[in-house]
């Protein structure tokens, strides 16, 4: 931790993890809420209107919580990541424009419009308000990942006095990479929103109160969460791993344990790598599975570990067990919301206590899940910080110490902590009141 490169690094991991606990969920209710808002529009069910009402309550102190927990980051760039700024600056500064423009702007200002404009502005303008929030949280994890999968995949540029610069912003956003890391960002983004909401359904019917309200969430939650989390799998998880196989094999080969070249690689379901002794220790294997699932045939070669030179090769245990836990839990999504969709369609999902339970105790794993998933993309990246052009041990500020970094990490740690525990009283105050406050507060 003495290391400024460690220290840094330590530091924009602990402050962007926490962040993205917030914009995880308001990118998914964002949806939802449009989601909810089109049905009473077109439809005349108040009773979507109301529910709209409340997680717009949810919506806004998560989004509050984000910006207070984002803005750090940027300064970050400039104090512990100067050279990388130099560096890269002219083309990512363009996305991260953007987004503050284009994309937060109007998230928030839409936002006002829904919470406030209820009875002030037509009914169309306020749905439309309601779509408008959807669409400025999706388009603001837009602008963010295109930043990071230039970080990923390098397009749209040239190299002019020792600097990045856009060649074509039209390149930067249409990234190969970001074809498939997008929509998979989104599809996480939607199952975290949706278990939040069913889990929250489920409470209020196990309580036994609110019970109309609960139903509406749980029915719309899972329904969602059935679509998206199938989808995170296929296509977007699929097609995005295979774009990750072509273009950073490092990165594959670390997230399968895979030392030796091989044709007709395995897939590993389970196992441990060992980097000293270069194998995977005890490990159930799917013949052949990933190089069809990478290249569309059983007999394609995939590039093991042992012929990448270990400059070039990410953290392998972090980026394995990383991506084997985002995608168990993943798994078990599909899973839970399969039989929760199937007991919906029955009838009897909501006198299913076992299933309810289910829901609202699974509300913390989306984000875990989440959270995995940005760890193999960032962390699977390294040793670079701009794949292929620049090295993150090149990136640091020159004058800035690794002890100066701990002691304003520490300050983080205890400001964030007092973030969180202030959004978690506020988001149970809000769930504990009820969604008939919020119609209350909205006719008032």
């Amino acid at each position: 931790m003495t290391s400024a490169v460690i220290a840094g690094r330590v530091q924009f991991a602990f402050t962007i993890m926490f962040h993205y606990l917030f914009p995880v969920l308001t990118i998914g209710l964002g949806v939802l809420i449009g989601v909810l808002k089109s049905v009473e529009f077109f439809g005349g069910r108040t009773e979507y209107g109301h529910a709209a009402r409340f997680w717009a309550r949810i919506f806004a102190i998560t989004f509050g919580a984000g910006v207070v927990t984002g803005i750090p980051m940027e300064f970050q760039f400039g104090t512990n990541w100067a050279r990388f700024s130099h560096f890269a600056g002219p083309v990512i500064g363009q996305t991260l424009f953007m987004e503050g423009v284009f994309a937060f702007f109007a998230e928030s200002s839409f936002l006002g419009v829904f919470l406030l404009g209820e009875g002030r502005v037509r009914p169309v303008v306020h749905w439309l308000s309601a779509l408008m929030v959807g669409c400025g949280a999706v388009l603001s994890g837009y602008f963010i990942v295109a930043t990071d999968a230039w970080m990923q995949h390098p397009v749209g540029y040239q190299i002019v006095g020792g600097r990045a610069e856009l060649t074509s912003l039209w390149a930067l956003l249409t990234n190969p990479y970001l074809r498939w890391q997008y929509p998979h960002v989104v599809s996480g983004s939607i199952v975290t929103g949706s278990m939040v909401m069913a889990g929250v359904g489920a409470y209020y019917l196990l309580s036994k109160r609110d019970e109309d309200f609960g139903r509406l969430s749980v029915r719309v939650g899972v329904t969602a969460g059935l679509l998206c989390s199938l989808t995170s799998l296929f296509p977007t998880g699929a097609l995005h791993a295979e774009r990750v196989s072509r273009l950073q094999p490092a990165k594959t080969a670390a997230i399968e344990g895979l030392f030796e070249t091989q044709r007709g690689a395995p897939m590993a379901i389970i196992g441990m790598p060992d980097t000293d002794a270069k194998r995977l220790l005890d490990p159930i294997l799917i013949p052949d599975a990933l190089s069809y699932l990478m290249y569309g045939t059983a007999s394609a070669p995939v590039t093991g570990l042992n012929d990448i030179p270990p400059d070039e090769q990410p953290p392998v245990e972090l980026v394995y067990y990383a991506y084997h836990i985002m995608v168990g839990l993943g798994t078990i999504f599909i899973a839970l919301f399969v039989l929760s969709a199937l007991a919906l369609w029955r009838g009897t999902l909501f006198r299913s206590k076992a299933l309810l339970w289910a829901l609202m105790l699974a509300m913390p794993f989306p984000y875990i899940a989440n959270e995995a998933g940005w760890v193999v993309a960032e962390v699977g990246r390294q040793p670079w910080i701009a794949y292929g052009l620049l090295r993150t041990t090149a990136a640091t500020s020159t004058n800035v110490s690794g002890g100066m970094t701990i002691f304003t990490l520490l300050g983080f740690m205890g400001l964030y902590l007092l973030v969180g525990a202030l959004y978690t009283l506020v988001f149970l105050r809000i769930v504990l009141q009820g969604p008939n406050a919020a119609t209350t507060e909205a006719h008032y």
